[in-house]
């Protein structure tokens, strides 16, 4: 009997060990795929491959011996098991960031990686000129720029410092804003020149939209702006790029939404006047606990300093035509190097 019970007590240790051995990015995979309710988007939120996802899941089913989710046609959905285990690895989530906080808190020495997320268009073809001269200047200090319309979570760790179109409502997130992007319509010289341009709504129904679709970007705007209730038929191209936007437009693909900036940094466009306009707030987020980080505290004011209205009028709330906007920006446009804003031949 003692035997068995041994035999026993082995058995089920040997179990535990399985279970224990359950990788942590396994877990973590398990989180995402419940707050996203897909494996494709979740892949993209991790930056792996559906594939690798998959596995991943697959895996810990495997060693924890039950399954998590139902998987078919509309998705994810968690199994009794599935919800069970929500909570406690939540919990591990959390004890997790407390450990990576208090590595930051140690740190005084401005030196190490920053990380910084933001959408395409300021990302590219704002921060990223700057960087260079950032980088003579800080030359200890990394700055990982993450460029993608999908929104980080910074109160999760996925990203250092954020600048997004949505204030977050995180308590443990510090929030600012930064300045305002003013969108405007623009064609390039060539499709004005064999086409022309409406000069009102009425006229948009012959012409072809470059439209964005992503995440952050009001899918409803453009059928609401523009006052129409389809856009079928009038929108030639979607993607969800707003560099591919850009390009779509330089090359004469239609009419596209970009920022009133674009010409004053050198695009070659011509602003549509046709009585629309909107806008989008920029915010600056990061967590709470990334104050007492020397070099965090550095890229947060090097941050706010490049968006500042006061120097940068395409940043200020209130609305300059795209024309009176160019001599404002000569300075900036100058001193920065930012001539060739559009790359007019990628692949030559």
């Amino acid at each position: 009997m003692q035997q068995l019970l041994h035999r026993g007590a082995a058995v089920t240790q040997r179990r535990i060990d399985g279970v224990m051995d359950a990788s942590w990015d396994d877990l973590k995979s398990f989180l995402v795929c419940t707050r996203y309710k897909s494996f494709r988007n979740a892949a993209e939120a991790l930056g792996l491959t559906s594939t690798t996802l998959m596995r991943r899941i697959d895996r810990l089913e495997e060693r924890i011996g039950y399954k998590l989710f139902l998987r078919d046609q509309t998705g994810l959905t968690l199994s009794e098991e599935g919800l069970a285990m929500i909570a406690d690895a939540t919990e591990m989530e959390r004890y997790a960031f407390n450990i990576f906080r208090r590595a930051v808190q140690s740190s005084n020495d401005p030196a190490g990686t920053v990380r910084v997320a933001v959408t395409e268009g300021p990302g590219n073809f704002w921060i990223l000129p700057r960087l260079i001269d950032f980088q003579k200047t800080y030359r200890k200090i990394i700055v990982d720029l993450h460029c993608a319309m999908e929104q980080a979570d910074v109160a999760r760790l996925e990203s250092d410092i954020a600048i997004q179109l949505e204030p977050p409502t995180s308590p443990d997130v510090i929030v600012a804003k930064l300045g305002r992007l003013h969108i405007y319509p623009f064609v390039s010289k060539g499709y004005e020149k064999l086409y022309g341009s409406p000069s009102c709504l009425a006229e948009l129904k012959n012409h072809r939209i470059v439209k964005q679709n992503a995440p952050q970007v009001d899918d409803t705007a453009y059928a609401r702006l523009l006052e129409l209730n389809s856009l079928e038929g009038v929108v030639g191209i979607k993607t969800n790029s707003s560099i591919s936007v850009l390009y779509a437009v330089e090359r004469g693909a239609g009419v596209g939404f970009l920022p009133t900036s674009s010409i004053a940094l050198g695009a070659p466009l011509v602003a549509v006047d046709m009585g629309v306009h909107h806008h989008a707030d920029l915010w600056l987020t990061y967590h709470k606990e990334f104050r007492n980080s020397d070099r965090h505290k550095i890229v947060i004011d090097w941050l706010k300093k490049i968006f500042d209205p006061k120097a940068y009028p395409c940043f200020r709330d209130e609305f300059i035509h795209p024309t009176d906007l160019v001599p404002l920006m000569v300075e900036p446009r100058a001193n920065y190097g930012l001539d060739g804003y559009v790359a007019a031949n990628p692949f030559g």
